[in-house]
């Protein structure tokens, strides 16, 4: 699977990670090659990440900092701190700060979720077997047996094919 990540300065693929701990903090910043460069950050004389952080757009708006959660009472100082927001609310509340940041982070800011490659397979069979079966039924209501015998020939290969187990 490709590398997803943005660059947390402009957008453009991350081809630069850096991971600093300070005070038993862990601080994470993906750069792609031009703002690493023009950070310093491939200058072999160091530099600090808590300085860059500084110097980023990764630090929330001014206006973000009054924002407090009417459920729970935490703000974005609490959240900074603790790294979790207090309560569901939270993230409705503090949308307009995190957003921007998983976007920097993610393909996007919507879970779609993902479903297991053979749980589909047998979703599918078993959806499969079911307008199978219901095909089967209307023939037999209908008394047209050759269809009925070809609908029953079809169910018993697909069960053959995958297994009877693989269906339960």
């Amino acid at each position: 699977m490709a590398n997803s990540l943005k660059c947390d300065l402009c957008g453009k693929p991350a081809t630069v990670h850096l991971t600093q701990i300070v005070n038993n903090k862990i601080h994470k910043v993906d750069l792609c090659e031009e703002c690493a460069q023009a950070k310093g950050v491939t200058d072999p004389s160091g530099f600090s990440l808590a300085d860059l952080l500084l110097k980023t757009s990764l630090n929330p708006e001014p206006q973000a900092e009054g924002i407090r959660c009417e459920q729970c009472g935490a703000t974005q100082a609490d959240f900074k701190k603790q790294g979790r927001f207090g309560c569901p609310a939270c993230y409705e509340v503090f949308k307009p700060v995190i957003e921007p940041l998983l976007g920097n982070m993610h393909k996007g800011t919507i879970h779609v979720g993902k479903v297991p490659r053979r749980a589909l397979e047998r979703k599918s069979l078993y959806d499969r077997l079911t307008n199978l079966q219901g095909e089967l039924d209307e023939a037999i209501k209908a008394e047209r047996y050759e269809d009925a015998a070809r609908f029953r020939d079809e169910i018993h290969q697909v069960k053959q094919a995958f297994g009877e187990k693989t269906l339960s």
